[in-house]
């Protein structure tokens, strides 16, 4: 047992004593200082720096306790995520690792919404998020810190989907109440336009490239372009006759794909409204559809050993060769967006698939669904690497954090490794390393 100084032992008693007088055991109180002798005259005194001492030496050891856990468990953590970084990690610690990948646990677990989580949103510039919930309001969180910086409620029913513009100064929100709404970011998220047309719940909204556009889908079976500046209605498209449940610009704003309850994803040309391709193949209602970002293609051509060709470069650099969709059939596809056929089946959910996003990388997909979990696909062999239980019962939305939008070499070294899923259970999770 380790010794005390004669020095240590008397503060330790006059603690003792302190605190037995404190706490009312008189007797013992008395006992305890007629045992000791060098103690008979000490009376505690309140206004003394001792004071209180034991207690606070107490508390202070359980929070010191707390917090070695805590950093323990941080380390094994990080021992995790290392032994999963490769050789990205090793190349100097002011480097992003970008092949990160989640791990089980996530960072900040965001408590506020009183109903499912729809969509959430990432601001391109800064530690923002936004989500969107069936209790008809939209929240404003930091995703750096965890806390909530604000609600907006100006819906009356569900909100269905969120979307920041390319700059992150206008916020664009819709619901099942049948009304857009944009949002003034920088002035304090004032509601400064409602765009009102849709005859039914809109499900998705989105900014066309350039921001000077908006286009939403409806359960009115109907895709609606909207002017920003003016809030008009400037086009309607009737791409399939059953509730469209999104509607995603190709990156040059040519295209618009979307995905519907009648089993199909649809591409058509925005202009002239033409029909490009249709690609049938799930045995129930497609949830998501989104084309496969310019750095996923290399990959997705070595699954169905597919490779480039001088006449396919500039379809891929347009990103629009290839299409990912998740349904209600469990399964997740990949299809070849010119031809319309189904080139992949990615099969291991348990449950309907609700959303899809890619890796900057180029190597993953990632997938969020009703069985709650959230997958991470190889792209290259089209296999299941990483299964992590996310929400209960039900995950509903993911996004992977804001993409640099900077053009130039440095995009892949600025790479922000963040990922946002919303769920059933009313929590929004924010994942990073």
């Amino acid at each position: 047992m380790a010794q005390l100084s004669s020095r240590q032992q008397l503060d330790l008693h006059k603690s003792m004593l302190d605190y037995l007088y404190n706490a009312g055991f008189t007797k013992t109180f008395n006992e305890f200082r007629s045992e000791a002798p060098e103690l008979a005259d000490f009376t505690p005194d309140p206004t003394s720096p001792a004071s209180g001492l034991l207690v606070k030496k107490w508390t202070s050891i359980i929070r010191m306790q707390r917090k070695v856990m805590d950093l323990e468990a941080r380390l094994a953590q990080a021992h995790e995520e290392l032994a999963n970084a490769g050789p990205a990690a090793s190349e100097g610690s002011k480097r992003v690792n970008k092949e990160w990948l989640p791990s089980s646990t996530p960072k900040h677990t965001l408590i506020g919404h009183r109903d499912k989580i729809n969509a959430v949103s990432f601001h391109p510039q800064y530690s923002v998020l936004a989500s969107a919930s069936v209790d008809a309001t939209v929240k404003i969180w930091d995703w750096d810190t965890g806390e909530c910086e604000r609600t907006l409620k100006s819906h009356t029913k569900s909100v269905s989907d969120c979307q920041y513009d390319s700059t992150g100064k206008v916020l664009a929100t819709c619901s099942d109440d049948l009304f857009i709404k944009l949002w003034n970011v920088p002035d304090d998220y004032k509601n400064f336009a409602t765009l009102r047309g849709h005859e039914h719940s809109i499900s998705s909204v989105c900014f066309l490239p350039g921001d000077n556009q908006l286009v939403s889908a409806s359960r009115d079976n109907t895709v609606r372009i909207w002017e920003v500046a003016t809030s008009h209605c400037v086009k309607v498209l009737k791409p399939h006759a059953e509730w469209i449940r999104s509607a995603l610009p190709s990156a040059d704003g040519r295209l618009l794909l979307t995905c519907s309850d009648d089993h199909t994803a649809r591409i058509t040309d925005i202009e002239s409204a033409a029909l490009k391709t249709e690609m049938r193949g799930h045995d129930n209602r497609i949830e998501c559809a989104v084309f496969v970002p310019q750095a996923s293609i290399p990959s997705v051509r070595e699954l169905v050993q597919v490779p480039a060709t001088v006449q396919t470069a500039k379809v891929d650099q347009l990103g629009i060769s290839f299409v990912m969709t998740g349904s209600r059939d469990k399964t997740i596809k990949l299809w070849d967006a010119l031809r319309g056929q189904c080139l992949w089946t990615f099969v291991g959910h348990d449950g309907w698939v609700q959303a899809l996003t890619f890796h900057p990388c180029g190597k993953y997909l990632l997938s969020a669904a009703d069985d709650h979990t959230m997958r991470i696909w190889d792209l290259k062999t089209g296999r299941c690497i990483k299964k992590i239980e996310a929400h209960s019962p039900f995950v509903q939305c993911i996004a992977w954090g804001p993409t640099p939008v900077t053009e130039g070499s440095d995009d892949h070294d600025r790479i922000v490794n963040v990922i946002a899923t919303g769920g059933t259970d009313k929590l929004v999770k924010i994942w990073r390393p």
